[in-house]
């Protein structure tokens, strides 16, 4: 925390606010309390809370106790946050008590808010020394064994990103910088450290905002924001719009997805495109977009510190305008995966360019060119892991779950463009019995025990055979050219029996662009997320001219009983009108 005065603010969400002084006496507080219940140094702990003051609280005492964090999102199933708190071996969960209560697992449960006056008797204790090469924070991604691993990143690494970060965007005591990505993405990483590290002021942003760029850009104006990192889905949005011409806003940062389009015209800040894996402490490249460039959006040249190399599969550099695979060397390579000494081999490789016999790269899986102007530009991957809706998936985590589903006897997923031209996940079910009649809607509650809903399918199709190559395996490419194939139907479409109904279907129907949606249809597990709910309520807002939120779609995901809640809304705004509104209102 250095360059920071101790009264300078270094957290605010909204009227909240926290003072470095503060910040750092709760996190001393945290950190003498995790040693007094007997934490060693290099032992891992989980923190599964909302985005929070305890949060970075929480995270920043772990690091000063010697420990290593595991950040979790509370909003992955149950399974899911088990597996992850076993693997990665943590002796403490830092959660709320319904959560504890929840997940029932054997270690230590440490609630902040219930706790807090154990917390502040804490005994004094001297400050572990931190060795740089010991572990900072384990973070679990989708992994191709069906079950999540967990990346494994030093003090070293951390300090490696923070450096870079304040160096490229200087940042100062009088940033003010916005905190939005969620818990369980490394983006958080990168929002949270550098920024704090720097003296800066970090602003939390609230969970409505990450999914409106309307609210989103509202709410950077009105905080003052110097430096943002908005992930792509939403910073493609924000790139397009008006802005004021005078703001605070200095960078737009985005990544974790492949940016289709840059800036079209003036904006009054800079937009950085990044790229980097997890296992290379969040960033490997950046790049500074230019205003009206035409083609995809370079992903930039490596950051300092940092070798980026494209190699073809013989493990020699392409030429300039040759695609190769990404493989990434220097400071933020991390020390490898969870409890997976042969999946770390194999993807954590000796350097060969550098000369140094220590020197390790990292192999991406991803394609990408260096362009002309010696910039690069991503691809898409080589194997079947694929960015849905800003996270990492790997498909065959998604046909591992399925396969787990008594009636199946095969599964595979693959990812298709829908018609509003985003990724959207497709699952292929060869069932044991041909007339199990098992329908979608039963599947995906299958998927949702273990997965999070950004990894759930919204079509399934019916494999009668299996379609092989000549060499005997698998042809993914062969699924769709297949005469045998049919869609899984939860049950007949529901038709619409009232106007409401009928006018709110034909929106969503529209919205997702599968016209063979009913009433009794989940917005959610039919291809819709978040970004085109807020889009859903936004439109609704302005036919129906009631206050509908995305809360509301989230409890009333079908357009049966979301009419319900729309008819319910548009009562009590007629009953609040005078006579004379109310007539002007029903004859519009």
């Amino acid at each position: 925390m250095r360059d920071a005065h101790p009264s300078s603010i270094a957290l605010s969400y909204g009227v909240q606010q926290l003072t470095y002084e503060e910040l750092v006496c709760k996190a001393d507080l945290f950190s003498r309390h995790l040693i007094k219940l007997g934490l060693s140094s290099g032992q891992a702990v989980a923190i599964c809370m909302e985005r929070s003051f305890e949060w970075i609280v929480a995270a920043l005492g772990v690091m000063q106790a010697g420990a290593a964090y595991v950040p979790l999102d509370p909003a992955w199933p149950d399974a899911r946050l088990q597996a992850a708190v076993r693997d990665s071996g943590a002796r403490v969960l830092v959660a709320r008590t319904c959560m504890l209560n929840r997940l029932q697992l054997d270690v230590i449960g440490l609630d902040p808010a219930r706790d807090a006056a154990e917390i502040a008797a804490a005994p004094e204790a001297d400050r572990r020394v931190i060795d740089p090469q010991s572990l900072a924070y384990i973070i679990y991604t989708s992994g191709t064994t069906g079950v999540p691993k967990g990346v494994e990143i030093t003090h070293a690494n951390l300090d490696h990103l923070i450096r870079w970060h304040e160096s490229a965007f200087h940042v100062t005591p009088d940033d003010r910088c916005s905190h939005l990505a969620g818990l369980g993405f490394d983006a958080a990483v990168w929002e949270i450290w550098p920024n704090l590290n720097a003296g800066a002021c970090l602003c939390l942003a609230g969970e409505a905002l990450r999914t409106s760029p309307e609210l989103l850009q509202s709410w950077l104006i009105r905080e003052r924001i110097t430096i943002a990192f908005v992930p792509t889905v939403l910073a493609a949005r924000l790139i397009q719009m008006e802005w004021p011409a005078t703001v605070a806003l200095r960078f737009l940062l985005t990544g974790g997805d492949a940016l289709l389009k840059g800036p079209t015209s003036q904006l009054p800040f800079e937009v950085i495109n990044n790229y980097g894996p997890t296992e290379c402490t969040v960033v490997a490249t950046s790049a500074l977009l230019k205003t009206g460039a035409t083609g995809t959006p370079p992903i930039g040249r490596s950051i300092s510190g940092t070798n980026v190399y494209l190699l073809n599969e013989r493990g020699e550099q392409v030429e300039k305008g040759s695609e190769g695979e990404i493989y990434i060397g220097g400071d933020g390579v991390g020390r490898g995966y969870r409890n997976l000494p042969v999946m770390t081999q194999e993807y954590f490789l000796a350097d060969p360019f550098t000369g140094s016999p220590t020197a390790r790269m990292y192999r991406s899986g991803d394609r990408g060119i260096e362009r002309e102007d010696g910039e690069i530009e991503f691809r898409g991957r080589y194997d079947r892991q694929v960015k849905i809706r800003g996270y990492r998936v790997e498909l065959d985590e998604i046909s591992t779950a399925l396969n787990g589903h008594h009636a199946i006897d095969f599964a595979t997923s693959i990812v298709k463009i829908s018609n509003s031209g985003e990724n959207q996940l497709v699952a292929y079910v060869l069932f044991k019995d041909e007339q199990t009649e098992v329908g979608s809607q039963e599947l995906q509650e299958h998927l949702l025990r273990s997965l999070p809903d950004y990894m759930i399918p919204s079509i399934f199709v019916r494999l009668r055979s299996l379609p092989i190559s000549s060499s005997g395996k698998l042809d993914l490419k062969k699924l769709d050219e297949s005469s045998d194939l049919e869609t899984l139907d939860k049950v007949a479409a529901v038709q619409p029996s009232t106007p409401t109904e009928e006018k709110l279907l034909g929106m969503v129907r529209d919205l997702l662009g599968n016209q063979k949606i009913g009433i009794d249809d989940n917005f959610f597990l039919a291809g819709g997320h978040s970004l085109l709910g807020m889009q859903l309520v936004m439109r609704l807002r302005q036919i129906f001219d009631v206050d509908l939120t995305l809360s509301q779609l989230f409890k009333a995901p079908t357009a049966r009983r979301l009419a319900v809640v729309l008819e319910t809304l548009l009562v009590d705004a007629i009953d609040a009108m005078s006579d004379e509104e109310a007539e002007a209102y029903l004859s519009e």
